[in-house]
């Protein structure tokens, strides 16, 4: 008796089996996962259910999803796009005018050091200039004074005015008696009226 509920519930078990993949294939066939038409298309019959006629596909709307994502992200792209390209914009123009600047500072460094160049030859030419006056000076103090005389007087005024104010200028600067009035008693009146009067109108001479 054991043997005969043992064998009756093992045949239960798979014709339960038999049923249940029977039911699967069917339904994986409606849903068109598997392709078994052919087989179980009187099944469908009696069961009053059309079978799929191809292979499943996701409906319109996934594929209207999937264009709408793709159509965001590419306008992403184009505004990440336009966003670079107006940094680079910008770069560029802050570049161009930190060049204006560099340009605008070298011409200005170059004009000064120009300036400081030119000032530097003035001084220097100056500085010759009042050299030869100062060894002129002492030449004359150094001769017998009628000579000293004819030597100025062979001068134009100028040079003869800048040879009497640096006599002037040693004598004080030694402490020693200076020769230009001497010199001066020595000259012709009209001559020695025109040196004064040119002394006073212009005090200072410039080289």
């Amino acid at each position: 008796m054991a043997g005969k509920g043992t064998l009756g519930k093992v045949i239960v078990l798979l014709l339960l089996i038999i049923i249940l993949s029977i039911a699967a294939i069917l339904w994986f066939d409606y849903l068109g996962v598997i392709q078994a038409k052919s087989l179980f298309a009187p099944a469908y019959r009696m069961l009053g259910m059309a079978p799929q006629t191809g292979a499943a596909s996701a409906p319109d709307e996934y594929a209207d999803l999937d264009a709408d994502r793709l159509k965001k992200l590419l306008e992403a792209y184009d505004v990440r796009a336009e966003e670079l390209n107006k940094r680079e914009e910008d770069l560029n123009r802050r570049e161009s005018e930190v060049l204006q600047m560099e340009q605008e500072l070298t011409e200005r460094r170059n004009s000064q050091e120009e300036r400081e160049k030119t000032f530097n030859q003035t001084v220097e030419r100056y500085e010759d200039i009042d050299g030869i006056i100062e060894q002129n000076a002492q030449n004359l103090t150094g001769m017998p004074p009628q000579n000293a005389v004819a030597i100025l007087l062979a001068m134009d005024d100028q040079d003869m005015i800048d040879a009497l104010r640096k006599t002037e200028e040693i004598a004080a600067h030694t402490g020693t008696t200076s020769m230009v009035a001497y010199w001066l008693s020595l000259m012709p009146a009209d001559r020695v009226a025109e040196i004064q009067r040119k002394m006073t109108s212009k005090p200072v001479t410039t080289p």
